[in-house]
């Protein structure tokens, strides 16, 4: 009779661990549902990354460019764009909010989608936008960058890019030693973006240093 009173307990055990263990994954899984945004127009699933908040005490004006939040993710890819610094990318709307992207790539995918990646935003409300100058870092106005493309430099998702320059010299001279063409903002078509990102969008590794072989 203990035996089986034992065997009783220990299947009743297994019975509760394991309602337990079905609960939390379905608990898992309704987050995951949650957090994950479907792009349809380039079958991308991303995570859903709202902009980071201007804070008033930070000494950065409303409009200017600033840190990127080491929580901050891409609202295209769900990267950190913090861990590659030299590829990043930011949106700044007219309320100060930030959007922070692994890369000049990711950037012009957003401009392209506004309203469908961030339901609520437009792009009229974008005050300013800027891209990390490859040769000596720092911000530059992405619409007044030199951009090239085809070079050898891969970004954060190894894939090809679209480094950036504050000046054209800069530009051309990366150009002869890695190769590729230069381009202007106006010049970055959906159809270049979509050649860029390719299938690769969410290939997350190590990045090259633009600047480096």
């Amino acid at each position: 009779m203990a035996q089986w009173s034992q065997r009783t307990h220990w299947l009743a055990g297994s019975v509760l661990c394991l309602t337990a263990a079905c609960a939390l994954w379905l608990t898992q899984q309704a987050h995951v549902q949650q957090a994950l945004l479907v792009n349809s127009a380039t079958d991308d699933v991303c995570i859903v990354a709202p902009p980071t908040p201007h804070d008033p005490l930070s000494g950065v004006g409303l409009h200017d460019p600033r840190p990127i939040a080491a929580d901050a993710r891409c609202p295209v890819c769900g990267m950190f764009p913090a861990r590659s610094p030299e590829w990043a990318a930011q949106v700044v709307f007219d309320d100060g909010a930030t959007h922070f992207f692994d890369s000049p790539v990711s950037l012009f995918i957003y401009l392209g989608n506004v309203t469908r990646i961030s339901p609520g935003r437009s792009i009229d409300q974008i005050a300013a936008q800027y891209v990390t100058d490859s040769e000596h870092g720092g911000w530059v106005s992405a619409q007044q960058a030199v951009y090239v493309k085809g070079s050898s430099a891969l970004g954060p998702m190894r894939s090809g890019n679209l480094p950036a320059f504050a000046h054209p010299a800069d530009a051309q001279r990366f150009a002869q030693r890695r190769g590729g063409e230069l381009l202007t903002a106006a010049q970055i078509t959906p159809a270049l973006l979509t050649q860029l990102g390719g299938g690769n969008r969410h290939t997350h590794s190590g990045s090259a240093m633009p600047g480096h072989p």
